[in-house]
């Protein structure tokens, strides 16, 4: 089966944009999803057209009437349910390709080892059906591969998610899933749901040569990829595909697979379309071959002998911007000729291979997502990657082939990598070094080689990944959490200048609920809610708190007043201390409180005849001293001024609040510089309304420095953007409207995640076939 990658959107339709906005398909693969749909509908109903019959034949030959009524009960089941199962597939199947379009964040591996305990757990139900499902897949994979590879590799070059045969959203695996899932809320035993597996399997799966090949067939009819021939074949159940293609294993043999042969013709047949691309644009893009008469071509061996020989021979990073494959291999055969009397030169199938790994690497050592820094580096493994080629055709066209996976995946490691006044204290740096080095010293011929450095690297990378994504998550949730501070930092600041804005009170209370209370509100806020009666109860206090210390002329205020502190005080108390607000200051706080009050009651003495005052009430100051004793607040003895003098007391120091209430985080300045703002239409604002979470970006900070970062979370709502480095720590936020800024004066560039092998090779093909058409 092949893993093809080859990618190119050239003869796509020009409305198909290369990178569609999240969740929008192109119209050439919506109308392939409507009318495979269409054909899955009418397959799913005959299907259940058929179900009656065969679940009767079963009940007919049952040996007893349990089983009898197990099958009718069913047939019952199913004609109640065929309607709902029926949406639930299709609506699946839809489903399935809405998200080919949106960027999923990676899930951290799961580092539980499945132990054979754990598997002996499994229902034997489960375990039947798991078996029933394997084996549908399994012949679908071995009679229609090529044409499901096929289609694979064309939603590739449509979507931004990266699909296997396993992932696609038409391939068995999905299909039988997504059926079963539909099926779920059937009430039937195991024997009667693996019959009905059986009916899919016939109706369904059965006829998914069709539905590849007509896929294929628009696709290719729409521009992708028309060079891969996947022209219907039906053959019977293990049958092997044919297998060799004009290019075959010329120029050396084919490596063993783990699955067979990597020369079957679909694999082949990429290096085949290379080929003659390559034939098209001699003497345009590319010099003619002018050979002499008598010019022999050397073997394949003999080509690996000599690429061996510069292999040893290549030059440090810093001077790989001087290092001429082609020249140096020129010269070699220069004088292996003048040694052996006649012209040598290197086969035609060869020298196709040579062009074709020179011009991957010249798009490599061009492209702009590769730090410089590295690029030499992995300037390094052109002649390595060139020897496989030359070795395994099968390089152009198998995305899981080793050797390419290695280069996606250093290339996809160096993404985030930071430039370093030091690199070589990189551990990333370090590991991409020791894998060049490893290559360069010790691959002859062998490349089982690249599939052990491929391992290691991949365990090297995880390790960094798991860390990263750990400090990522713990960075995200940090912002989250300030997010949510912030959030009701706002609702206390709303509730106190709703209460206290452009009103004259003692200056004790207006800091007491600035400083104190804010604490307690936010507190509440944060974890209750502002609709929870203890955020009301808080809101209260605060109102109480103000009307206690405001004048009152009115009798009856007295007699709230007196009902109203000793509550009031412990409220304040209790919320003051839940809030671990400093005991000091709370006790400086109380003690000007409790002598506001003491003054709010002084206020209350009414001129009374002297003898009816002494019987009637007693001394404000006893009635105070009680009220505040009731509250656990003791008092020394208050001597109060005589009531023809009500002027002696100290006036409370009071304040107006006319300036807004702002409550700032610890460390953080509320002085923000005016934000350009940009029209709702502005495309720099829809730039960032198409980043998305997992994006690398570069920001250009100045002439010579660069911040490469990744978005890590859009932190909704405070509308800021958090960006981390390749370690997890966060770097950089910015607002919508200041990365709309920079789009706008281009200090900021998308960095292209696809893999790197893939963009090379699509680069490409569409340079010789503008080549020849030029």
């Amino acid at each position: 089966m092949t893993d093809a990658k080859v990618v190119h959107l050239n003869k796509v339709a020009p409305e198909h944009s290369p990178t569609p906005p999240v969740g929008r398909l192109p119209v050439a693969l919506i109308q392939v999803r409507d009318k495979a749909a269409q054909q899955l509908k009418q397959a799913l109903q005959a299907l259940f057209d058929n179900a009656d019959d065969t679940l009767f034949e079963m009940a007919d030959r049952s040996t007893s009437n349990a089983e009898q009524n197990t099958f009718f009960e069913a047939m019952r089941d199913l004609r109640l349910k065929r309607k709902s199962i029926e949406r639930g597939f299709l609506h699946k199947v839809f489903e399935s390709f809405a998200t080919l379009n949106q960027y999923e964040i990676g899930q951290a591996p799961q580092l539980d080892a499945v132990s054979f305990d754990k598997l002996a757990l499994i229902q034997n139900d489960e375990l039947e059906e798991s078996v029933a499902l394997d084996s549908m897949v399994a012949k679908v994979k071995s009679r229609d591969g090529v044409a499901l590879s096929h289609l694979t590799t064309r939603l590739n070059a449509l979507v931004s998610k990266k699909l296997d045969d396993k992932s696609n959203p038409f391939g068995p695996l999905v299909l039988c899933e997504v059926f079963l899932d539909a099926c779920s809320r059937l009430g039937v035993e195991i024997k009667v749901k693996l019959i009905i597996l059986k009916l899919f399997e016939k109706y369904v799966l059965s006829d998914l040569d069709q539905l590849y090949a007509e896929a294929n067939q628009q696709l290719a009819a729409a521009g992708v990829l028309p060079e891969l021939k996947s022209a219907p074949i039906r053959r019977k159940p293990g049958q092997v595909p044919t297998s060799g293609s004009r290019s075959g294993r010329e120029g050396g043999g084919a490596l063993p697979s783990e699955g067979g042969s990597y020369a079957d013709e679909g694999v082949q047949e990429v290096f085949g379309v290379l080929q003659e691309l390559l034939s098209q644009v001699r003497g345009t893009g590319l010099p003619r071959r002018e050979l002499p008469a008598d010019a022999l071509p050397i073997s394949s061996g003999d080509l690996m002998r000599l690429l061996s020989h510069l292999q040893q021979r290549t030059p440090a990073p810093a001077a790989m911007d001087d290092f001429d494959l082609r020249q140096q291999l020129e010269q070699l055969l220069t004088r292996a000729s003048v040694k052996s009397g006649k012209a040598r030169v290197v086969g035609e199938v060869d020298e196709d291979v040579i062009n074709l790994v020179s011009m991957l690497f010249e798009f490599i050592l061009d492209d702009r997502t590769l730090p410089d820094s590295l690029k030499a580096l992995i300037g390094r493994l052109q002649i390595p990657m060139l020897k496989v080629a030359v070795l395994d055709k099968t390089f152009f066209s198998r995305g899981s082939h080793p050797a390419r996976r290695l280069l996606n995946e250093i290339a996809s490691a160096a993404l985030g990598w930071a430039e370093h006044d030091n690199t070589q204290r990189d551990s990333l740096y370090q590991k991409i070094e020791q894998v060049v080095q490893r290559l360069l010293n010790d691959f002859v011929d062998d490349p089982a080689i690249f599939s052990e450095l491929l391992a290691d690297f991949l365990a090297f990378t995880g390790d960094e990944r798991r860390r990263s994504e750990l400090l990522e998550q713990r960075t995200r949730d940090a912002e989250e959490g300030s997010a949510k501070a912030e959030l009701a930092r706002r609702q206390v600041e709303l509730a106190l200048n709703e209460r206290l804005l452009g009103r004259t009170l003692p200056e004790v209370v207006v800091r007491l609920l600035q400083e104190a209370w804010s604490k307690v509100l936010m507190l509440t806020c944060l974890k209750h809610g502002v609709d929870s009666p203890e955020w009301l109860a808080a809101l209260a206090t605060m109102d109480d708190l103000v009307w206690s210390v405001a004048p009152h002329e009115d009798p009856e205020a007295r007699l709230r007043l007196l009902e109203l502190v000793p509550g009031l005080l412990k409220e304040l108390r209790e919320g003051m201390a839940s809030a671990a607000f400093d005991p000091f200051s709370t006790s400086e706080f109380f003690s000007q409180l409790e002598f506001l009050h003491v003054q709010g009651f002084q206020r209350f003495k009414r001129p009374l005849p002297e003898a009816e005052r002494l019987v009637s009430e007693p001394p404000v100051t006893e009635q105070v001293a009680e009220v505040l004793a009731e509250a656990g607040v003791e008092l020394p003895l208050l001597e109060l001024p005589p009531a023809e003098e009500p002027e002696l007391a100290d006036a409370p120091a009071m304040v107006e609040v006319v300036e807004e209430i702002v409550l700032l985080a610890p460390g953080e300045s509320r002085v923000q510089e005016p934000e350009t703002s940009l029209a709702d239409d502005d495309e720099a604002l829809l730039q960032v309304d198409n980043l998305r979470v997992g994006s690398w970006v570069e920001f250009q900070e100045d002439e010579e420095h660069k911040l490469r970062c990744k978005l890590a979370a859009v932190i909704k709502p405070t509308g800021k953007y958090i960006f981390v480095n390749r370690t997890g720590m966060k770097v950089l936020e910015k607002t919508r409207m200041g990365l709309a800024v920079e789009f706008r004066r281009s200090a900021i560039r998308l960095l292209d995640d696809a893999l790197l092998f893939d963009r090379a090779l699509e680069s490409v093909i569409g340079n010789l076939r503008r080549l020849k058409n030029a």
